[in-house]
């Protein structure tokens, strides 16, 4: 009998992540960038807003681009394509010498960006074991946050070079580009997209590689139940009566982890800083000190998420947005704008998060969603993602200039005791239970 290998199932993860850390970087590199290319390309706040936002409108168009040719071809194969808009994204953007050029190569990056951020955790939801699919997805997150490090950390590192450091700050994202594209050369196929395709062998393979024989025959056997169940997947039945409970929990999740700050906050980290009287480089500093904060406590829930189960993270977690966000308003109200209370405060707001709604959202939106359905029903709940990324982050700067940090962060704290309600009342737990399980429970609840 064969046992599980441990090793590959990490390493497949890992190769997978990949996608998710050039995700993270390729969002949070802007926050660098800005301070340099608005007088570079004389940039309003309107233009700064869609300098940045600009990369948001292509990962709507990648995750409603990548769904059918990933059920189609396969999530590896899509991933690859991915990985190589990557490199001409950031080499492309690099070289850029209008504004229009810059925002096409960062429309492609972000083209490249939305099929990683459906197809990523997708790929590990339908390769993981029930009881770790939680914290192997939760990788995913804390891959996103460890490019957001680096790409703080890199453009803090890069800022002394001179008059074109934003073209290094940018270019640098083409190594692990590179680096994501051979390594999935080396990996296999989803096992249940495999069995969607009738490839019944190296299914089983896969499976008993990450399982072990005896398990492995129990997971081939409900994954053929379900696949033979299924009919052909479209939108209509995405958005059927059936369906409506659990499309919903997927959107909501999805917007509430936009509408509560998290990406205005850290794609304007450095502006936001700098208008509190640090320099240049302090704000890139503290900027990187908050993707430090990040990594450190997406580690805490990727330990946790499969033992305490999605909700307590999520209630807890909230809490401490609120709290954090409470403190944030009053000091702008109140013009306490010095010292370090207000970072300390985004800092509270940064851990809180990262232990909960940041990779619960992505675990709950690849875990929810039937087999048959999955890539389209996903793209909907991630397209509203993106698009609540698009909308708070074009306005955020408008909002922080002309109306105030109170009111912008007010606005985050009400968005944020709304999530705790969404929570504490609606959000159901899918902790410890296979996908073809969670597809019975959601499918009858009414």
């Amino acid at each position: 009998m064969k046992e599980k290998d441990s090793r590959f199932l990490i390493l497949v993860t890992v190769v997978a992540t990949l996608g998710g850390l050039l995700f993270g970087f390729d969002e949070a590199v802007i926050s660098g960038v800005t301070p340099f290319i608005q007088p570079y390309f004389n940039l309003g706040d309107i233009a700064l807003g869609w300098t940045v936002s600009s990369l948001l409108v292509g990962c709507i168009i990648g995750v409603i681009a990548c769904g059918k040719p990933g059920d189609l071809y396969g999530r590896r194969k899509i991933l690859l394509v991915a990985a190589l808009l990557f490199v001409i994204s950031a080499v492309g953007s690099a070289l850029s010498t209008s504004f229009i050029q810059f925002i096409t190569f960062r429309l492609l990056g972000g083209i490249a960006v939305g099929a990683a951020s459906i197809l990523s955790p997708m790929y590990i939801s339908e390769i993981a074991p029930a009881d770790k699919r939680g914290a192997l997805v939760s990788l995913n997150q804390l891959a996103i946050v460890t490019g957001d490090l680096v790409a703080y950390f890199s453009n803090y590192l890069l800022y002394p070079t001179g008059e074109n450091n934003w073209r290094w700050m940018l270019v640098v994202m083409a190594a692990p580009a590179l680096l994501f594209f051979v390594s999935l050369l080396f990996v296999p196929e989803s096992p249940r997209w495999l069995m969607q395709k009738n490839r019944r062998d190296e299914s089983f393979r896969i499976l008993k590689k990450i399982n072990g024989d005896a398990q492995a025959t129990i997971e081939l056997e409900a994954i053929e139940a379900s696949v033979s169940s299924e009919g052909k997947a479209s939108y209509k039945e995405v958005f059927s009566k059936k369906m409506r409970f659990i499309l919903w929990i997927g959107i909501l999740l999805a917007v509430f982890q936009q509408a509560t700050g998290i990406n205005a906050i850290m794609y304007y980290a450095p502006m936001i800083f700098k208008n509190l009287g640090s320099s240049n480089d302090s704000a890139l500093i503290q900027t990187a000190i908050i993707g430090g904060v990040l990594f450190v406590f997406t580690l805490v829930a990727v330990r946790w998420i499969d033992r305490w189960g999605r909700k307590p993270l999520m209630i807890w977690g909230t809490v401490g947005m609120v709290v954090s966000l409470t403190f944030v308003t009053i000091a702008y109200f109140l013009n306490m704008l010095q010292g370090y209370f207000i970072l300390l405060s985004i800092l509270l707001f940064m851990a809180s998060f990262a232990a909960s709604i940041g990779p619960v959202t992505w675990v709950m939106i690849s875990e929810i969603f039937p087999n048959k359905i999955r890539s389209e029903a996903m793209s909907v709940a991630i397209v509203a993602l993106w698009i609540a990324n698009f909308v708070v982050t074009l306005v955020f700067p408008v909002i922080l200039n002309r109306l105030g940090g109170g009111v912008a962060f007010l606005i985050f704290d009400v968005m944020s005791v709304l999530l705790l309600l969404f929570v504490i009342f609606i959000l159901p737990e899918t902790k410890g239970k296979s996908l073809e399980e969670l597809e019975k429970i959601f499918i009858k609840h009414k």
